[in-house]
């Protein structure tokens, strides 16, 4: 019932004016710090343990007339000394650059008109009540994720007024009618989760091979150094 469709070759401001549409979903994985923590805790929803795709999620809310895609999102941004923290609103080309988003994709639920409307009113009253993004309680849900008899219930770090990504999208097609991760929690509820909902839908994909964080190059020369220094020891100790 869900279709799957991988995108080739476009780059990631092709990719989203092509797909973005007004009450569809996007997920992206990146290289941060924080990045990286959520597809690793995110590995505990796959039978394989395989790291997650994806650390964030956010509605896209659809072309104004300044003609950019806008989306709706709670999220962390630091713009030099001006930092904003909680739901807000921002034109896709925050998503353009590849080497931040290493991986994109648009989830299309072939939502009535109706049903769109409800979520972007209900996201633009979250901008409007200045909801705050919850580290907090992304925690919580790192906490759930290792215990899963915890997932159905409410969130141990839960905050009033206080959303992180995915569980602002949950919460958003909940009052839609529409249960993305039936079972889990609002405030529970992760892009991987969102990624898997069970009801129909097709996803567009752009996955390309993620660009390394200096960190990652680190542990990569680490190893290798390791490795070299192993291999002169073993030589000299058979000599």
């Amino acid at each position: 019932m869900n279709q799957i469709i991988t995108v080739t070759g476009l780059s990631n401001p092709e990719f989203l004016e092509a797909y973005a549409q007004p009450g569809r979903v996007g997920l992206s994985g990146g290289v941060t710090l924080i990045d990286k923590v959520i597809a690793r805790a995110e590995r505990h929803l796959d039978e394989n343990q395989c790291w997650s795709l994806w650390s964030h999620a956010f509605l896209f809310q659809g072309r104004r007339p300044d003609g950019h895609h806008w989306v709706i999102e709670s999220d962390l941004q630091i713009h030099r000394r001006h930092i904003r923290l909680g739901v807000q609103e921002n034109r896709i080309t925050k998503y353009f650059d590849a080497n931040l988003y290493t991986t994109l994709a648009v989830l299309d639920f072939g939502l009535a008109a109706d049903q769109v409307a409800t979520l972007v009113r209900e996201g633009l009253e979250l901008v409007a009540s200045r909801a705050r993004y919850s580290l907090r309680e992304l925690v919580g849900t790192l906490i759930a994720l290792r215990h899963p008899e915890l997932r159905g219930q409410g969130n141990v770090l839960a905050r009033e007024k206080s959303l992180y990504c995915s569980a602002f999208v949950q919460l958003l097609f909940r009052k839609a009618g529409i249960d993305l991760a039936p079972g889990v929690d609002a405030k529970n509820t992760t892009p991987e989760d969102i990624s898997r909902a069970p009801i129909p839908h097709v996803t567009y994909l752009l996955k390309r091979g993620a660009a390394r964080s200096k960190l990652a190059q680190l542990r990569v020369r680490l190893r290798r150094r390791v490795r070299v220094r192993i291999k002169h020891l073993r030589e000299a100790v058979s000599s």
